[in-house]
């Protein structure tokens, strides 16, 4: 019963941290994006 306990809790980790990792990485390429667009905007408005 106890080796059951254990090999149950085990594989739940991963399925837990794994959205937690996709989330991050998605905010993270959203983050970038947007700096990419502020400089790229800020180049053409301050460009005569």
């Amino acid at each position: 019963m106890a080796e059951n306990k254990i090999d149950d809790a085990v594989p739940t980790k991963p399925r837990d941290d794994s959205p937690r990792f996709g989330r991050l990485l998605l905010v993270l390429i959203s983050a970038v994006a947007l700096i990419v667009v502020i400089t790229f905007a800020t180049e053409a408005y301050y460009t005569p």
